[in-house]
């Protein structure tokens, strides 16, 4: 190895290898880290497809409940009021499987009148409960 002592006044020819030693390191130290997480094996629970004479579950019963700009509440296109609605809500819960309710809201009905029947629904123990395209009004 040569040494520059400074006496001629020339440029030194060698390469510091300390920074470069110094990243090779860390990147050696992420490899390490990651490759461990790269080789775990995704399980999956049911990778054959269904047997040919499986029969899928019927789809659940929906239920159309539609609310109106003066605040009438239509179930399946009948006019009720609200302890009837709150009845058949009753009613329809204990069914198996449960019916889906799908919410019509007329753009000029009031958001307490459908706050109320979106509770009315939730405490009387309804799960599946969705709006439908409000658009076509």
């Amino acid at each position: 190895m040569a040494m520059n002592l400074g006496d001629s006044g020339g440029s030194m020819a060698e390469i510091n290898m300390t920074p470069l030693i110094d990243v090779m390191l860390v990147l050696l130290i992420i490899f390490i880290i990651t490759i461990p997480v790269m080789t775990n094996a995704v399980k999956i629970d049911n990778p054959l497809p269904p047997p040919p004479n499986f029969v899928p579950p019927p789809p659940p019963p929906v239920i159309n409940l539609s609310i109106d700009f003066d605040g009438t509440l239509m179930w399946n296109g009948t006019a009720v009021d609200r302890p009837t609605l709150q009845n058949y809500i009753m009613q329809e819960t204990n069914k198996d499987p449960q019916p889906e309710v799908h919410i019509t809201v007329d753009k000029f009905a009031k958001y307490d009148v459908v706050a109320k029947t979106l509770a009315d629904l939730q405490s009387r123990g309804m799960k599946k409960i969705g709006f439908v395209n409000n658009n076509l009004f």
